[in-house]
Formats: C-alpha cells, sequence, structure tokens
C-alpha cells in the first residue's frame, strides 16, 4: 500500500483525516515495534494509556505447556456426574444399550459443540462474554447468562465438595463410623437406634450424622454447623486455587486430573478381585434393546453430552482463550471428548464391579433373613418339612438351594403365601435397584467398602478422589465466571475472585440448612438444564447462522492451517441445531408434564418418599431459570433498538512487543483500516481480501502455504476480519 494513501473518512466526521492509519504504521518503521504502543482513536486527540486499554495479546497470561491446558480441560469435563450419574443412567437406561445413544449424540452434538467453543476461545481470545459479543453483539446476552448458570453450579457443586471433606475426615477411623448402626442406652438397657434399623448404618449416617436432614424443603431447620465449615474449607481450597487464574489453577490441574485415574485403577484393580463382580459388570453390559426407543433416554444421553463436556458454561471459552491461536483445537477437541467417555465408562465398571459385589453380599443376607423365618415356620407347623426339598442343609444353605424351596412353597401353599412374607431373594433384584446422585457416592458404594478389607484406607482414597473431581470442575467453573467478567470490566483478578468465593460462601448458605438437600436437587435437576440448551443452541445459531458458517470455517482454516473435516460444516449448520432445538422442546415439555419435586427423607418412616415442591418452591425455580436466561433477551432489545452501544463508535488498534490486537465493530468491508489487522508493512503480505472465503464442503481452501506463517510479529493471533461488519 502507498504510503499516501488516505483512511476513507466518515461522512457524519466534522474533522478532516489528513492521514491514514496505514501512514502512520509505514512512517514508524525506524522505530522499536517490541517497545512501542499505537493507539488510533475516533476522538482527535485522544491520548489512552496502555494501562487503561489493555487491549494487546501479548498481556494475556498462557498456560505453560500443552499438558498443562488438555489436563485443565480434562478436569472441568470429568467431574463427579462422570462418576455417579453416567452409571445410573446406564443401570436405568438398559445397561449397555445407553452406550448407542450415549455415542450417537457425542458425535452429532458434543463433539462438533466442543470444537466449537474451544474454537471460538482460541480465535478470540476472551471469555464468554467478550466472544459472544465478537460473534454477534445482539446475541451478546450469551455471555452473561453463561456466567449466571455457573454461579448457580458452582453454589450447589461446592457444597458437595463440602460433603466430600466431611467424609474424607470421618474416614480416618476404623471401623469406619457408618459401618454398624448406633446403640441407645438407657439405663441398662441398650437398643439399636429405630431409623437406622428400619433403613441401614450407611443410609442413617447419610441422611442423620452428615445432613441432619429435615422432612420436607419447607422445614428449614437451621444451619448444620458440621457442614456449614466443611463449605467452607471447600471454598478455601477453591478460592487458593483460583485466585492468580491460570498461574495458580494450572498447576493444581497437574494433580486433581490425574489423581482420580490413579484411583480408578486401583478400585478396577480391586473391584474386580471382589466376589460377584463378574455378576456386576455384566448385567451392565446386558442390553436391553427396548429401552433404544424410549425418547426419555435419548434426552436423558443428550443431556448428559453436553453436562459431561461443559458446554455452555463458558468454562471451555475461558480456558481455551489462553492458547495461541496456531494451537490445534480440532485435536484437542476429540482427545478430551474420548477421554471424557473413557472415563465414564471405566468409573461404570468400577461402580458396577462393587455393586456387584454389594449385590452378592445383600443377597446372601436375604437368604439368611428368609431362612430363619421359614425355620421358624417350621417349627410352628405352620409349614410342613415335606415342603423342604430332602438335600437342603440349613447351616450351609446356598441361594440356589433356597430359590428352589422359595418356588417349592409358592407352588404349594398358593392362597397362604403372600402372608408368610418370603422374598424371592434375586440377585437381578438387588443389581436392578437404581441408585443416583448422592446416594451412589454416599450410600451405596460407602456400604460397599465397609465390607472391604483395610476398608479406612479405600474410604479415604473414594472421597480424596471425589474431592479432586470437584476441584476440577470448580476451577473450570470459576473461570467460566471470573474470566470473562476481567475480560470485559478490568476489574483486579485477585479482588475479584477472592469476592467471588466469599460472596458464594454466604449465599451457599442455604445449601447447608438441614432442608439444604432439597436445595441442591432444585438446583442440579432443574435451573441449569433448561438455560444451559438455550445457551448452547443459541450458540450455535450464532455461528453457524448469523456469523456464518462458511466465515467461520474459512477463519478456522487459516487459524490451524488446514481445513476441518466437512463434517462439522452440516453438524453446525443443521444436525445440531436441530437436535439441540428438540431437546429444548422436549425439556419443556418434561417440566409441563411431570412437575419438579424431590426425594424427601422422613425421619418417622426412615424412608424416602417423593414430593412435589410447594408453590414458594416453584416460584423460585422458575425465578432461577428466568434470572439466567433474562440476559439473552435485554441486550437483544437494547442493542435492536441501539440503547446500548455495541463498540462501533470508536477504533482502538494497539499493538505492542511485536503483536497487535483490536477492538473494532461495524467497519465497512473496503475500509483501509484493515491493512492495520496484518502484520507490520515491512514485513507483511498483503492483506487478505474481503472475497476470499471459505465455499462450503469440497471447495478447495484458499489458505496459501507459508514457511513461517505466524511471522515475526505471531500473525496467528490476529483476527483478520472484522466481526459485526459482517454479520
Amino acid at each position: 500500500m502507498p504510503k499516501n494513501s488516505k483512511v476513507t473518512q466518515r461522512e457524519h466526521s466534522n474533522e478532516h483525516v489528513t492521514e491514514s492509519v496505514a501512514d502512520l504504521l509505514a512512517l514508524e518503521e525506524p522505530v522499536d515495534y517490541k517497545q512501542s504502543v499505537l493507539n488510533v482513536a475516533g476522538e482527535t486527540g485522544g491520548k489512552q494509556k496502555v494501562a487503561e486499554e489493555e487491549l494487546d495479546t501479548e498481556d494475556r497470561p498462557a498456560w505453560n505447556s500443552k499438558l498443562q491446558y488438555i489436563l485443565a480441560q480434562i478436569g472441568f469435563s470429568v467431574g463427579l456426574g462422570n462418576i455417579w450419574r453416567f452409571p445410573y443412567l446406564c443401570q436405568k437406561n438398559g445397561g449397555g444399550a445407553y452406550l448407542v445413544p450415549y455415542l450417537v449424540l457425542l458425535i452429532i452434538i458434543g463433539i462438533p459443540l466442543f470444537f466449537l467453543e474451544l474454537a471460538v476461545g482460541q480465535r478470540i481470545r476472551r471469555g464468554s462474554i467478550g466472544v459472544w459479543h465478537y460473534v454477534c453483539p445482539r446475541l451478546g446476552g450469551i455471555g452473561f447468562s453463561s456466567c449466571i448458570v455457573c454461579l448457580f453450579v458452582g453454589l450447589y457443586y461446592n457444597v458437595i465438595i463440602g460433603w466430600s471433606v466431611f467424609y474424607f475426615f470421618k474416614s480416618f477411623q476404623y471401623p469406619l463410623p457408618w459401618s454398624e448402626c448406633p446403640v441407645i442406652r438407657n439405663g441398662t438397657v441398650a437398643v439399636v437406634e429405630p431409623e437406622c434399623e428400619k433403613s441401614s448404618a450407611t443410609t442413617y449416617f447419610w441422611y442423620r450424622e452428615a445432613l441432619d436432614i429435615s422432612n420436607s424443603i419447607s422445614e428449614s431447620g437451621g444451619l448444620n454447623w458440621k457442614m456449614t465449615l466443611c463449605l467452607l474449607v471447600a471454598w478455601s481450597i477453591v478460592g487458593m486455587a483460583v485466585v492468580k487464574g491460570i498461574q495458580s489453577s494450572g498447576k493444581v490441574m497437574y494433580f486433581s486430573s490425574l489423581f482420580p485415574y490413579v484411583v480408578l485403577a486401583c478400585f478396577l484393580v480391586r473391584g474386580l478381585l471382589l466376589r460377584g463382580a463378574v455378576d456386576g459388570i455384566l448385567h451392565m453390559f446386558t442390553p436391553k434393546l427396548d429401552k433404544m426407543l424410549d425418547p426419555q433416554v435419548w434426552r436423558e444421553a443428550a443431556t448428559q453430552v453436553f453436562f459431561a463436556l461443559g458446554l455452555g458454561f463458558g468454562g471451555v471459552i475461558a480456558f481455551s482463550s489462553y492458547n495461541k491461536q496456531d494451537n490445534n483445537c480440532h485435536f484437542d477437541a476429540a482427545l478430551v471428548s474420548f477421554i471424557n467417555f473413557f472415563t465414564s465408562v471405566l468409573a461404570t465398571l468400577v461402580v458396577f464391579a462393587v455393586l456387584g459385589f454389594k449385590a452378592n453380599i445383600m443377597n446372601e443376607k436375604c437368604v439368611v433373613e428368609n431362612a430363619e423365618k421359614i425355620l421358624g415356620y417350621l417349627n410352628s407347623n405352620v409349614l410342613s418339612r415335606d415342603l423342604i426339598p430332602p438335600h437342603v442343609n440349613f447351616s450351609h444353605l446356598t441361594t440356589k438351594d433356597y430359590s428352589e424351596m422359595y418356588s417349592v412353597i409358592m407352588t404349594v401353599k398358593e392362597k397362604q403365601f403372600p402372608a408368610l412374607g418370603l422374598d424371592p431373594c434375586l440377585l437381578e433384584d438387588e443389581l436392578d435397584k437404581s441408585v443416583q446422585g448422592t446416594g451412589l457416592a454416599f450410600i451405596a458404594f460407602t456400604e460397599a467398602m465397609t465390607h472391604f478389607p483395610a476398608s479406612p484406607f479405600w474410604s479415604v482414597m473414594f472421597f480424596l478422589m471425589l474431592i479432586n473431581l470437584g476441584l476440577g470442575s470448580m476451577i473450570g467453573t470459576m473461570a467460566g465466571i471470573t474470566t470473562p467478567i476481567i475480560d470485559t470490566f478490568k476489574v483486579p483478578k485477585e479482588m475479584f475472585t477472592v469476592g467471588c468465593c466469599v460472596f458464594a460462601f454466604f449465599v451457599g448458605l442455604l445449601f447447608v440448612q438441614r432442608s439444604g438437600n432439597y436445595f441442591v436437587t432444585m438446583f442440579d435437576d432443574y435451573s441449569a438444564t433448561l438455560p444451559l440448551t438455550v445457551i448452547v443452541i443459541l450458540e450455535n445459531i450464532a455461528v453457524a447462522w448469523i456469523y456464518g458458517t462458511k466465515k467461520f470455517m474459512q477463519e478456522l482454516t487459516e487459524m490451524l492451517g488446514f481445513r476441518p473435516y466437512r463434517f462439522y460444516f452440516y453438524m453446525w449448520k443443521f444436525v445440531s441445531p436441530l437436535c439441540m432445538a428438540v431437546l429444548t422442546t422436549a425439556s419443556i415439555i418434561q417440566l409441563g408434564v411431570s412437575p419438579p419435586g424431590y426425594s424427601a427423607w422422613i425421619k418417622e418412616e426412615a424412608a424416602e418418599r417423593y414430593l412435589y415442591f410447594p408453590n414458594w418452591a416453584m416460584a423460585l425455580l422458575i425465578t432461577l431459570i428466568a434470572v439466567a436466561t433474562l440476559p439473552i433477551p435485554v441486550v437483544f432489545i437494547l442493542r435492536h433498538f441501539h440503547l446500548l452501544s455495541d463498540g462501533s463508535n470508536t477504533l482502538s488498534v494497539s499493538y505492542k512487543k511485536g503483536r497487535m490486537m483490536k477492538d473494532i465493530s461495524n467497519l465497512e468491508e473496503n475500509d483501509e483500516t484493515r491493512f492495520i489487522l496484518s502484520k507490520v508493512p515491512s514485513e507483511a503480505p498483503s492483506p487478505m481480501p474481503t472475497h476470499r472465503s471459505y465455499l462450503g464442503p469440497g471447495s478447495t481452501s484458499p489458505l496459501e502455504n507459508s514457511n513461517n506463517p505466524n511471522g515475526r510479529y505471531g500473525s496467528g493471533y490476529l483476527l483478520a476480519s472484522t466481526p459485526e461488519s459482517e454479520l
């Protein structure tokens, strides 16, 4: 470009532009670019300090290594849901048959949308607010909604870490405190606690000793001081891990992301050596093909896919924004998705191996108890000894012998049989008992561990694993809150992060009341699901239909150095939006058909009872969903009617230490200021013409190979086109 060329003047400007931005750049050739800073603003004579602008991407923190980044993404995506929700869904939805819809939806929804979030974060190098403001200013509310959802999830998720902390410290005892029911002494009389005797030792410890739970969500019962202290410990751990951003959290990820795999491997080896483990694993992988035709199974599989990968939270975008632009995020998406799925399957194997062991123990216990009933009936002549097969030995009664004896008695005493109160004691019935979430981790699994040799060791390892899994997810969740806010509003990082943790702790006191577990259910099952589906589908639409799939694919081609598979073009453009729209509709219908409720623990009955949320709780739930989604229409309306600036009135360009970064909105297609978004004039090739765009699947990439694509000034970090003007 000649040095005397001029920047096209705006018609509405009252001042004459005497020199173009390109001229200014050209005249600066003798200057040391590594130390110089250029700021150009639409306001004449405006002088802006570097500390005030902070637009240069060279100042943005970066991961110390690719391994650290991958571990961070794995730590965020692999969480508690992989350990207790995925095995429950397998158990509930047909065993091995559930893997089919999950894999299908992982391929057509999970990996494409995960790749999309990685790509936009790495390309734009901003948190979720800045990313979606860049892609489409009118949908900039997506970023704010992501922050709110992250806040909601972080509030209750850290409570679960607090529960794990409580169990972790309680595990340093032998025998484990939940292995036996407590005994109440009244003078010389000692009786077992009735609530525990009616349920089980692990169930009693969870509901009474740990949570001290009330009978319903309407009975607050005051704060549980033990869980309040554990919540304080949990937020202290999270705060220390994230206070310095990726400089501190990246180092934590080396342990928190890898340690769970060590524990899972140890549990798998130990589990496979347990009696009955094979029964549990075979039960898991025995497919019930009729479940594959159930729409509810596909809906739950889709929900699990994007919850497992962390889609819509903003954490994926935040982590990828600290990458260099030549990073191969396509490989990262496939790798992290595969590791996530592998972890879910590994955890399911461990869970079913241990539950198979537990089922055999419970089945043998059932046989012993019912055999004692039969002996009582024989001694009282209620049953004739002729009904007992001659080979049956009550002192060494096997499950096969009991099953044969049970069948004979049921056949002969057909009319009187219900009054006998005998149980069939089938192993399949024990394996079919679906336990999800906290019930799986804090009741079923803890009960199985009481039968392990050296049970305190395994208990310590298990709950330390849960703490680390939760910590990895919380680091990503906090990044989804802090990174976009710090990027957008330039608030002090450490002060804002500590303030978030303190604020979240005090709001989180809601969850450590005696009724707190019911609020956890409300937030976990309902408040985040619908907003997240809305966020994810709008992300897809913003990139594929507003920004443009062809344009986005072309930018990926230039950023990565190769053209992504055309598979992604069709997924982003058609398949993923359609699937997400169906999922959103199904979620809304599900809320309308099945009123939200929760499982309440009734102390007097020592049993769970499903209750519907009262009116005030329903109002709170609706408010939470509305608050999480409200920023999207609000920002759209404000920007549609020009009540909120989208940053199009100013032009600010900075280059420093050999790199340049822009903050530009609504520039003309032929505006010569595009020149400044490329390399320095002395080294840069001709600016990319506006007609060079990706032509869709099957087209030839216009990207030209270069021995040094990033050049001296790292153009891999540059955004070579103006965003909003092309929407």
